[in-house]
């Protein structure tokens, strides 16, 4: 683990990149997962990308290899600007892939940001000495519509909903897409829901081909071709604290990240 020093001498016409925030306000619907890997396997095709873990459960952080009780600095530090973001970013030790982590003071920031002077930019903010440094930034969203999510959709240009194959996986998303759109009205205009990626398909159950048909039907093209599928492989990996492309990149897992992110680079 090693500190990334701010980028030096970048151009300052340097091309934008693109800031995606993963959000689903349910728990256990594959944000983490779909994070990580969707991170590594575009860092795999030659983009440099910036992982934020912005969930104070920091699977995220614990998913990469970061032991949370080792952290000098983390997004909490970063968002009530007590560190800078170079100083807190570090290296995961794979090519082109850095995280800002998380651990558990972050919860404190949801009450702390109430009284904050301009509260829904302090992550847009705090985050301006080194967008320009990546090509893509994924932020993990916490699993509520707090104002830690409502800072990650104030400080993207896009949000892609990972959609669990079983029952209720549509439960709250129109509250979601309703938050999206608000966030959008008075916030931040470039936003919009650029993608929906089905996870934890399961093919040998009838419900995750219903749930996958439901889901086409109702957001259309916005839904990712490629499926995630149910995995014990792509479940053990962040025990090993790796994305699936490094602990085991020929697993169905890896294959389909891999072809998710091609998806997500072409458009």
């Amino acid at each position: 683990m090693s500190i990334i020093s701010p980028g030096a001498g970048q151009s300052p016409d340097k091309k934008s990149p693109r800031i995606i925030a993963i959000a689903n306000q349910k728990g256990g619907v594959g944000k983490t997962t779909t994070t990580i890997n969707l991170g590594a396997a575009i860092a795999e095709s030659g983009k440099k990308v910036l992982i934020i873990d912005l969930d104070p459960q920091s699977n995220t952080t614990t998913g990469l290899g970061v032991s949370t009780k080792e952290l000098n600095s983390s997004i909490y530090q970063v968002i009530i600007e007590e560190n800078t973001a170079s100083e807190t970013i570090i290296s995961v030790g794979i090519k082109n892939l850095h995280l800002l982590p998380s651990n558990l003071e972050l919860a404190g920031a949801e009450i702390e940001l109430v009284t904050a002077f301009s509260r829904e930019q302090r992550l847009t903010r705090a985050l301006d000495e080194v967008v320009s440094d990546y090509d893509f930034i994924l932020i993990d969203c916490p699993p509520a519509l707090g104002l830690l999510t409502v800072n990650a959709l104030c400080f993207a240009n896009e949000v892609i909903v990972p959609i669990q194959c079983e029952y209720y996986a549509l439960e709250g998303l129109g509250q979601l897409v309703g938050n999206v759109d608000l966030v959008k009205s008075n916030l931040n205009p470039e936003l919009q829901i650029s993608k929906i990626v089905l996870v934890m398909y399961d093919s040998r159950t009838k419900i995750s081909k219903q749930v996958a048909d439901e889901v086409r039907e109702y957001f259309g093209e916005r839904v990712c071709n490629q499926i995630i599928p149910r995995s014990v492989r792509l479940s053990e990996a962040p025990s090993y604290g790796q994305p699936i492309t490094v602990f085991d990149p020929t697993s169905r897992g890896a294959v389909a990240y891999k072809e998710l992110a091609k998806e997500v680079l072409n458009e």
